[in-house]
């Protein structure tokens, strides 16, 4: 989700200053709590845009800031704007998979141990997801009478359908490298490909 318009919705509801908004922010949107710091650099990109100006200061001496015309209008359009596409997988999994195993079949490091870091990733995937669950579980405990808390369990559903999506990746993948030898399953240690003979057809 984009801080920049993230603020701009928070900010709809009231005036806050930086800290309110950095907590708000995490809490509505089930993201990761970003850094004050940034919170402050997007505020001064959108009061220098006009999206928002600095109106008063609350008891603790912080800056308030308020949502302007311009601003409200950037959200409405926001809202009815086709989201950008995430574009193809880059994290540093995929990053890291597809390189050991070019690494093991061109074998430029035929130890890279690539059944290994699909396991890594699966127990990371799992311990994720099983956070995930718990989490719903806990909001779905809630009396009806919070209805602030479907935005998390909106967010938390998503997450819980790309790590149940991952994991069957995961499954994918590992079907796919046993069955070109290049983790455990082939002749040769884990790690290695099994290279088939010169004219025999590859499966």
């Amino acid at each position: 989700m984009s801080l920049r318009h993230g603020l701009l919705a928070l900010l709809e509801e009231g005036p806050a200053h930086g800290s309110l908004l950095r907590t708000a922010y995490a809490t509505r949107t089930g993201a990761p709590t970003p850094a004050l710091g940034r919170v402050h650099a997007a505020l001064g990109r959108l009061e220098r845009d006009g999206m928002v100006v600095r109106e008063g200061v609350d008891e603790a001496g912080r800056g308030r800031y308020v949502l302007t015309g311009a601003g409200r209008a950037e959200l409405r359009d926001w809202y009815v704007r086709p989201a950008r596409g995430e574009g193809p997988p880059c994290d540093e999994f995929v990053l890291k998979l597809v390189l050991a195993v070019r690494a093991v079949l061109t074998a430029r490091a035929p130890e890279a141990d690539v059944r290994r870091i699909v396991e890594t990733r699966r127990r990371q995937v799992s311990g994720a997801l099983h956070d995930y669950v718990r989490q719903r579980a806990e909001v779905l405990a809630l009396p009806p009478e919070h209805p602030a808390e479907l935005a998390r369990l909106l967010v938390l559903e998503r997450s819980i359908s790309r790590a149940e999506a991952e994991a069957r990746w995961l499954d994918h993948c590992e079907a796919r490298l046993l069955r070109l030898h290049v983790t455990d399953g082939a002749e040769g240690p884990p790690g290695t490909v099994d290279h088939p003979a010169r004219g025999a057809p590859r499966r």
